[in-house]
């Protein structure tokens, strides 16, 4: 039961930090910027997270519950990406529908990448 607590109170933490960052990035341009943002600095801590918990035993497993799969999960979202894009594609706006599809898995990968590489120096 510990765990799912914590696995709740973590990704209600990380969405309502989505949630906020979107709202007020999502409204300058026609590019989801907020969901990008989002998904690559949720890419990046999971990043962290993981390679400070299992690689590092720095987090304990709760902790890298709390963080990794809680928090991240909750504040990355791989529905509203699915939803945005589709959104792009009806509009007819191909462009940015590439650089939001595209950067948002390569930077993601990369990020992930950025921050296991970045554990290893605590």
């Amino acid at each position: 039961m510990k765990q799912v607590l914590l696995v709740f109170l973590g990704g209600g933490a990380g969405s309502v930090l989505r949630f906020l960052i979107s709202k007020n990035l999502n409204v300058y341009t026609s590019l989801p910027l907020g969901t990008l943002l989002v998904n690559v600095i949720g890419s990046f801590l999971i990043g962290i997270f993981l390679g400070l918990g299992l690689r590092q035993e720095m987090l304990s497993p709760n902790a890298t519950l709390l963080l990794a799969t809680g928090f991240c999960g909750g504040f990355t979202t791989f529905s509203a990406f699915s939803y945005e894009n589709q959104a792009l594609l009806k509009a007819g706006d191909y462009l940015n529908f590439g650089i939001y599809s595209a950067g948002s898995i390569f930077l993601g990968i990369a990020a992930v990448l950025a921050g296991l590489w970045l554990s290893r120096s605590f």
